[in-house]
């Protein structure tokens, strides 16, 4: 993970208004990124995401549960690609919604799926449930953490029912296995 073979044409930012300095890099059958932790709340209205909590806050996601409903921020653990663009379009790399990805910090990993899809020049974001998970502030206003978040995404990989946290935790430790072990 130390090496960037970047696939990405150019690079992101981690906030508006911060420089561009993220590129997308890959291996093998994985992509990944370093970068910082925003808090997406988007999708199903629950206790700590909703329009009270969150200023940004969004009804829907790109993707959508087998029975139609948007995601749960709250309760899905998953990430946030950028909108696909010059700088990179995930789907040109077999990512899509489902996809599974491996999200580390200080140590921790939780394993997540592409869920929604974000500003076209920023990157480092992942729902309220991956944030705590990973023992970072969930909190959409003030939480998130500023740097040393990696977010693996395994190429053509896919959870059904995207919902299901379970076989995305499960297919996450068979290609994260397989993913360091290749060179």
């Amino acid at each position: 993970m130390r090496n960037c073979t970047a696939v990405s044409q150019g690079r992101y930012r981690s906030d508006s208004g911060t420089a561009a300095n993220i590129p997308v890099c890959g291996r093998g059958d994985a992509v990944f990124w370093k970068a910082d932790m925003d808090i997406d709340c988007d999708g199903q209205s629950t206790g700590h995401c909703n329009s009270a909590t969150d200023p940004y806050f969004s009804g829907s996601t790109a993707f959508q549960q087998s029975d139609g409903r948007y995601l749960s921020a709250e309760h899905l653990p998953y990430i946030v690609v950028p909108t696909p663009s010059g700088i990179w379009d995930y789907r040109a790399h077999g990512i899509r919604g489902g996809s599974v990805a491996a999200v580390v910090y200080g140590g921790r990993v939780q394993y997540a799926v592409v869920g929604d899809v974000g500003p076209r020049d920023i990157i480092g974001e992942a729902s309220y449930a991956t944030a705590k998970a990973l023992g970072i502030p969930p909190d959409p206003r003030r939480g998130g953490t500023a740097s040393g978040v990696t977010y693996i995404v395994f190429k053509n990989s896919r959870v059904k029912p995207i919902e299901d946290a379970a076989a995305a935790a499960t297919t996450g430790q068979q290609l994260a296995k397989k993913f360091v072990g290749a060179k």
